[in-house]
């Protein structure tokens, strides 16, 4: 198969990486799609249940594949809010302006380690593209989610002399609502996406990716079904 019928989706099973997943195999019309999520030690397994649950839905899905790097919870221990054993997730209203540029919800390093294993996995398929879900947050913001981070790991994989891949993050500079719109245009079932960084039986709605969550659906003008559960 030529590398361009193929690519590789790092999917969480978030709002914005289910979307980038329709987007890929409807939108774009990629025939063979390998979808990658990562179990890192985050501090509920609901996203990946929603991953598993949309990627059965989609054909054009080849291959699911969940690594286990849970060795991640003891270097990143204590240093973030969002796996196992670290700090109490915030509540959005509770961050200082100072945090909201590097909130405790950032996990040290690991998009550029989730991309790289990402590229492995792509090379390794025949793959050239790996689609990455990072979006404009609207309150707060991580440097590994920004259009300037993807283009300098764009340029470190370019350095690969046989078949280099690329990242593309498409929803790079777009606003969640977009997200939304688009994913409703692709017929996603937003039911099954999880986006709360608590858990639990239903979203928190305080914490930062609720917050962000809730104003996106707001935007775009229709109810989320996660909250009208």
């Amino acid at each position: 198969m030529n590398s361009t019928d193929s690519a590789t989706v790092l999917l969480s099973g978030g709002l914005d990486s289910t979307v980038l997943l329709h987007h890929v195999v409807k939108e774009l019309g990629i025939p063979c799609v390998f979808a990658l999520s990562f179990d890192y030690g985050q501090r509920h397994s609901r996203e990946l249940m929603m991953a598993r649950w949309q990627v059965d839905r989609l054909p054009a899905v080849r291959e699911h594949h969940v690594l286990d790097l849970g060795i991640f919870r003891g270097l990143a221990a204590g240093a973030t809010a969002l796996v196992g054993g670290g700090p109490e997730v915030p509540d959005l209203d509770d961050l200082s302006e100072d945090e909201l540029q590097q909130p405790p919800t950032y996990v040290p390093n690991r998009n550029m380690m989730l991309l790289s294993l990402a590229a492995a996995y792509a090379e390794a398929r025949g793959c050239s593209t790996v689609y990455y879900g990072a979006q404009a947050q609207d309150r707060y913001g991580y440097w590994d989610c920004t259009g300037e981070f993807v283009a300098r790991i764009n340029d470190v994989l370019a350095l690969n002399r046989g078949q280099a891949v690329r990242v593309e993050a498409p929803f790079a500079e777009k606003r969640k609502g977009e997200g939304v719109l688009l994913g409703m245009a692709l017929g996603v079932d937003f039911a099954h996406t999880w986006s709360c960084y608590r858990g639990g039986g239903t979203p928190c709605l305080t914490c930062p990716t609720c917050v962000e969550r809730e104003r996106a659906f707001d935007e775009a003008g229709v109810a989320d079904p996660l909250v009208a559960l």
